[in-house]
């Protein structure tokens, strides 16, 4: 179930939201963030750490993951949290298996702002420092160098943000459509876009 769901995965900063955005406007299926799905649900991420720390926030958003995909149509583009493939495995009895589906999908796509591990330790904490409720520049650069080598070691595809969001979707496409299956009404919509750019 979900086999053919998109899910974008990465940093704070890498663009999952805004390359997610225009990915499913291209393909024509819904987008998802997981962000805003526990938002809405438990309201806002930094003052629900702050009162139940991290334990709590992950193992909670673990299950808005689960209820989330749950109610979701098999085909849209999952934006997931920052952190949420480095949780302990101890955060939510389902985690484990999860994670290895995240990891084994032939459409799940890590973004980063760069391949360059400096270079993109330090886009992201400049794109990072932009956002309202930041963590410290110290704390953000922590965070990415901690987290880098779990991304980069997924055996899914990369794609560097540090491009127009344009050539960013148009890469995704190309790897993606291959490797999903799309219903009528989304692939038609994909080789309509096709048939515009051709023009």
């Amino acid at each position: 179930m979900h086999e053919d769901m998109i899910r974008l995965i990465g940093p704070g900063g890498a663009g999952k939201t805004t390359a997610g955005v225009a990915l499913a406007r291209r393909l024509d299926i819904p987008f998802v963030d997981l962000d805003q799905q526990f938002a809405n649900r438990y309201g806002n991420i930094s003052q629900f750490l702050g009162t139940h720390g991290y334990q709590a926030y992950a193992s909670r958003n673990i299950q808005v993951y689960l209820d989330t995909l749950a109610s979701c149509p098999e085909e849209a583009v999952f934006a997931l949290s920052s952190g949420f493939m480095t949780y302990g495995i101890e955060a939510h009895p389902a985690y484990p298996g999860i994670i290895q589906g995240i990891a084994g999908s032939r459409s799940t796509v890590v973004l980063l702002p760069a391949f360059d591990f400096e270079m993109c330790v330090a886009e992201t904490v400049r794109r990072q420092l932009q956002r309202p409720f930041c963590r410290p520049a110290e704390r953000e650069e922590q965070v990415i160098r901690s987290r880098f080598g779990v991304y980069w070691r997924m055996p899914v595809m990369k794609c560097e943000t540090m491009k127009p969001v344009d050539v960013i979707v148009d890469d995704l496409v190309k790897y993606l459509l291959p490797n999903i299956r799309l219903q009528p009404s989304a692939a038609g919509a994909m080789m309509s876009r096709r048939s515009r750019n051709v023009g």
